[in-house]
């Protein structure tokens, strides 16, 4: 009896599970997972290691042929449209045709506009049948690459806010301390979350009233690249953030040259003056340094920022069990005239971590990916 055919959807979900293990390896470059299947058999699959390295169709046409599987005429599943253009390897949509497949599955197509189709229509001119998938996975594959759809679409990473409040919505004490508001769950969380993004940002205010280090540390994962604001450059030479990885940007207004930054660079920071602390312009920078995911783990002042010049698009909120009276709470300086125009979360999500609760949620005011 011949086996149940297995759908295209099925699929595409181990094409998805392999695209994952890119995280923050690919960066510009987008997660992509590819499956080659033919007569309801994997013949070979792969993903997308590194920047740099063969993309997920190659690395998937390898394993098929390391495997002595015959890929003539088979349904190729990949997560992104096969590129068309030369980059740092050839375009996948020509090795493709080259090898004679039969069907490319495909689940979103690729945002940059050097292919933005261009792979899709090449592969029909070949002759290839090429079927696009929506729905729920399509979302999946969405989510997964949101900061590479961001970058080439409005030109900045995808932003993801973190917060640690009290109940009483204060951030820290009025004399600024704020060590230890939430329990080692919630803590663990947020090294989580670190860990899922290309970049994390804090103020000046928080290295010196906390000294945090900013790495990966209660989970596994790959440090982030630490990012401060500091417009006179008063972080210290001792502190925690600075490391000899060269992770460590620091915006300033100061001059770079100046005996305090030399010094900061000696230990590893890299300085980057510029003509004014206006966010555009540090998210521009980020953006030309491969930044796709960026999370924005500051104080009062710096998360206020963000969602003041609607640079916002997601928001982890961890409220501890506590009531911190006179401290400091959101510096918005934003005026609503009602209540239905006031910042909103959609797809909102709650859960208990130990004694704190996270809230999280899409900012209505960030863009459709």
């Amino acid at each position: 009896m011949e086996a149940p055919k297995i759908s295209h959807e099925e699929f595409m979900q181990r094409a998805l599970t392999l695209a994952a293990n890119g995280l923050k390896k690919t960066s510009p470059n987008p997660m992509v997972g590819c499956v080659i299947v033919k007569d309801n058999l994997i013949l070979g699959e792969g993903w997308h290691h590194e920047y740099g390295k063969p993309h997920a169709e190659i690395e998937a046409l390898n394993d098929a042929k390391a495997k002595g599987n015959d890929i003539r005429s088979a349904t190729v599943y990949v997560t992104l449209e096969p590129c068309s253009h030369y980059g740092k390897t050839p375009p996948c949509a020509d090795r493709l045709i080259q090898e004679g497949v039969g069907e490319v599955v495909s689940l979103m197509r690729d945002p940059n506009p050097k292919v933005n189709g261009q792979g899709l229509e090449k592969l029909k001119a070949a002759g290839i049948k090429v079927t696009e998938l929506t729905g729920d996975l399509q979302e999946k594959s969405k989510w997964l690459n949101r900061g590479f759809i961001f970058v080439h679409k409005y030109k900045r990473p995808f932003i993801n806010l973190k917060g640690a409040l009290s109940l009483d919505g204060k951030f820290c004490l009025s004399n600024g301390e704020s060590k230890w508001l939430t329990g080692l769950e919630a803590r663990t969380a947020a090294h989580s979350m670190r860990a899922e993004n290309d970049a994390v940002l804090v103020g000046v205010g928080t290295v010196l009233s906390d000294n945090p280090e900013l790495t990966v540390r209660h989970v596994p994962g790959i440090n982030p690249l630490r990012v401060v604001l500091d417009s006179n450059l008063r972080t210290p030479l001792e502190a925690k953030i600075i490391g000899g990885d060269k992770k460590l940007i620091i915006f300033t207004l100061a001059d770079s040259k100046s005996q305090k930054a030399l010094k900061l660079s000696e230990r590893g920071a890299r300085i980057f003056t510029l003509p004014s602390m206006d966010l555009k312009i540090v998210l521009e920078k980020l953006t030309g340094l491969g930044v796709l995911t960026l999370m924005v783990e500051g104080g009062p002042k710096v998360l206020s920022a963000f969602l003041k010049n609607n640079f916002a698009d997601y928001i982890n909120l961890f409220y501890a069990p506590k009531i911190l009276g006179e401290g400091r709470g959101f510096e918005l300086g934003m005026n609503f005239n009602s209540v239905s125009e006031a910042l909103s979360l959609e797809n909102l999500k709650s859960k208990s971590l130990g004694k704190d609760i996270l809230i999280e949620g899409r900012l209505s005011c960030s863009p459709d990916l």
